[in-house]
């Protein structure tokens, strides 16, 4: 079917060229017109964060549930007359022109604390959100700064704390700086412009259509803002590697004496087939992701699904038909000498160091696996929360509005726990709940500062404010949650009320222990399946056993690496983070689900020419070498790419982005040289023929999936050269 595909692509190439276009541009149009906005919920149903959530959303405290800042810096002090008016009608005009917006200021009664007690040149006013898209979000914090901005006193500053008000550090540059590094690892790989432009075309228009189909679902679904630059990352890295898998195989079939047509044909039924089985592995293995049961990881998962398939499906309809454009002048305006074809050459530097590895296995073997679990050791100490805006860089508002409130208060007022309570009683739970503020005001360890209690007007629920001591990010912050909920607020109101922690800084603790809860069975899924896919396809049970327990290991690699940077520090200046942070909860979910599908590309190239040559050989070692020698140059040209694109997000602003570009980036370097090169040979080559064990009664039930070409090389070139000889006579 591959093979006609191909044919029919080849052939009516210009009508698949435009149907692309059209499709590129239609759908951008499309999610133009239509609109919407990214959302991001962290629902989380049975935590107590959520239930204090559920509470302010039922009562007249729905404009509770985001907070933000507005601090400020006065050298004459806050108190100044002018100073204290032109703050004063900034607080009025934000309440004035944002709907869903209320400011607590701090020349009000209830915000006299907003005022530094031992610097009274600093204050802030706290800006309380209803419930809103990203975008809205966005917005909003735009016309809030906007109107900061016609603020003019002397020796005044301002800054804005919250993530409405943040630098958007999704811009496209990164990605921008990916593909350019691509570009040069092609042209050094062929040595030709038309040979590299090929992944890098299909690749764009891949992901284009993929990302605009995206922008439409966002309608559809909860998509969190940085939804686009994940599908990007993940997108423009396979759409580069599977383009080029498919552009080295049709390479090898020119060199080898076939005709353009043959050699697109070949390529698609051979590399192709990989490709698909490759990028499906990947797509489920994001959509595992499901499995942890919320919006936010649903919506991502579903998006960069999209993006894969759409790069696979350009990867054996489009890069066909541009190939057929192309035909025999790939090799056409070269760079430099023009590059060697590896079409198998025993003489190669490939060939012999898989001979290297296959003469001493073991060794290697204990070689890579130490150098792995050295790697994986600071994975042993993760620590999953969230950055705060101490971790932005120096120049973002948040950060600087962050440093003000840190340089007056303590860090502890930039992440508030809000305490949150139903009281039917009325006066009684009020009163409950005041005793609990004194309490808190002790002072409780960790406690910077508890505010009185507040009802809303129907008397239905009251609300109050703890200030920790420490930074939102904070390990202590975290224990401090915990010591609220389960000894100090049982302790002071005992039954007398029901007090739920909640708010920003609560809310990211509960959605790390859940994570952390749900990870295991997300694991323990992916690599179920995985197996079994490997097992369908190469009809074995050690193969895909070895790849597996591979794959883990060079995940764990990057687990262990991206700990070391961002929790341990070391080398972070040397990308832009100022402190240590805990990794962010949803990363290793992500990098995991990512990763592992990445890897088992690699895995399914490699074996899939190694099995090849084992079925027409017989011979295991002969065929470790052969399959390494042919895939070796390729897969360490697309494990580059993948480094450099992912790679280029270490070197963003958002902290977040930076741990998932370091981890995917580390994962796939260990993946292509330890792993590859080294583990795999060394395995193969000790397990021998067991390789390819399956039981027999096992192998009988298995149904059949190929991703080999129903013909070989030689076959192509046999039926090729009888027509040639039948068109002579």
């Amino acid at each position: 079917m591959l093979e006609r595909l191909a044919r029919t692509m080849y052939r009516r190439r210009r009508r698949v060229l435009v149907a692309w276009i059209v499709l590129l541009i239609g759908t951008f149009m499309l999610s133009s017109a239509i609109g919407g906005a990214f959302h991001t919920e962290f629902k989380l149903p049975g935590t107590e964060s959520q239930a204090a959530f559920d509470l302010l959303q039922k009562s007249s405290f729905r404009d509770r549930q985001v907070q933000g800042q507005i601090a400020f810096r006065a050298e004459n002090g806050v108190d100044d007359p002018a100073v204290e008016e032109a703050m004063q009608g900034l607080f009025d005009k934000v309440e004035a022109t944002i709907s869903g917006v209320t400011v607590v200021s701090p020349y009000s009664p209830e915000g006299e604390r907003q005022i530094a007690p031992d610097n009274p040149t600093i204050a802030y006013a706290e800006i309380n959100f209803a419930d809103r898209s990203n975008e809205q979000f966005r917005e909003d914090g735009k016309k809030i700064k906007e109107l900061g901005d016609q603020v003019h006193v002397p020796r005044l500053e301002i800054q804005y704390g919250g993530d409405m008000f943040a630098t958007n550090p999704i811009n496209g540059v990164t990605e921008a700086v990916g593909i350019a590094a691509a570009m040069i690892i092609l042209l050094i790989a062929f040595g030709s412009v038309l040979a590299m432009g090929l992944p890098i075309g299909t690749a764009l228009f891949g992901i284009g259509t993929g990302v605009a189909i995206v922008l439409i679902m966002r309608n559809f679904l909860d998509m969190p803002e940085f939804t686009t630059a994940a599908v990007a990352m993940v997108g423009i890295g396979v759409g580069i590697d599977y383009a080029l898998f498919i552009v080295t195989r049709y390479r090898e079939n020119l060199a080898a004496g076939l005709d353009p047509e043959r050699s697109v044909a070949h390529s698609v039924d051979t590399a192709g087939r990989a490709v698909l089985f490759a990028g499906s592995t990947v797509m489920i293995s994001v959509l595992g992701l499901w499995l942890m049961k919320t919006s936010i990881m649903r919506g991502v998962s579903i998006a960069i699904a999209v993006g894969v398939l759409t790069t696979m499906l350009a990867s054996v309809t489009l890069l066909p038909a541009l190939l057929g454009f192309v035909g025999r002048n790939i090799d056409k305006l070269k760079i430099g000498r023009r590059k060697r074809v590896d079409t198998g050459d025993r003489k190669s530097g490939w060939y012999r160091w898989s001979r290297v590895i296959q003469r001493r296995p073991l060794p290697a073997l204990i070689g890579g696996l130490v150098v792995l679990l050295l790697l994986t050791v600071p994975l042993l100490s993760m620590r999953l929360g969230f950055a705060d805006a101490g971790n932005r860089p120096a120049k973002d508002t948040t950060r600087r509005a962050y440093d003000i409130v840190s340089e007056g208060f303590g860090p502890g007022f930039n992440g508030p726990l809000l305490l949150a309570a139903e009281t039917p009683n009325g006066g009684a739970d009020v009163a409950a709940l005041s005793k609990l503020s004194d309490a808190l005001n002790a002072p409780v360890p960790g406690v910077a500062f508890a505010t009185r209690p507040q009802a809303n007007a129907e008397g239905t629920v009251a609300i109050m404010q703890v200030f920790p001591t420490t930074d939102p990010q904070a390990r202590e912050t975290a224990e401090l949650v915990s010591r609220l909920r389960d000894d100090v607020i049982p302790s002071v109101v005992a039954k007398q009320v029901d007090v739920k922690v909640g708010g920003i800084t609560a809310a990211a603790d509960d959605f790390a222990n859940y994570t952390a809860g749900r990870l295991p069975l997300f694991i323990g899924a992916v690599l179920l399946l995985s197996f079994l896919l490997l097992m369908l396809v190469f009809r074995s049970l050690l193969v895909p056993l070895k790849a597996v327990i591979m794959n883990l290991l060079s995940i764990g690699a990057a687990f262990g690496v991206i700990v070391a940077v961002f929790q341990w520090g070391w080398g972070a200046s040397l990308i832009g983070v100022g402190r240590s942070t805990p990794i962010e909860a949803w990363a290793p979910v992500f990098i995991f689900a990512i990763v592992f599908g990445l890897s088992m590309d690699y895995e399914v190239f490699l074996l899939s020419r190694i099995r090849e040559e084992y079925d027409r050989t017989g011979d295991n070692a002969t065929a470790v070498a052969d399959g390494l020698a042919l895939t070796a140059r390729v897969i360490t040209a697309a494990a580059a790419i993948m480094v450099c694109v992912f790679g280029s997000f270490v070197f963003g602003s958002e902290v977040a982005l930076k741990i998932m570009g370091l981890g995917l980036a580390v994962a796939v370097l260990v993946d292509a040289t330890v792993v590859r090169l080294v583990l795999v040979p060394s395995t193969m080559e000790l397990l021998g023929d067991w390789n390819w064990w399956i039981p027999k009664w096992l192998d009988r039930v298995l149904p059949r999936v190929h991703i080999e070409a129903g013909k070989s090389l030689e076959d192509e070139l046999v039926e090729l050269h009888e027509q040639e000889s039948v068109e002579v006579h």
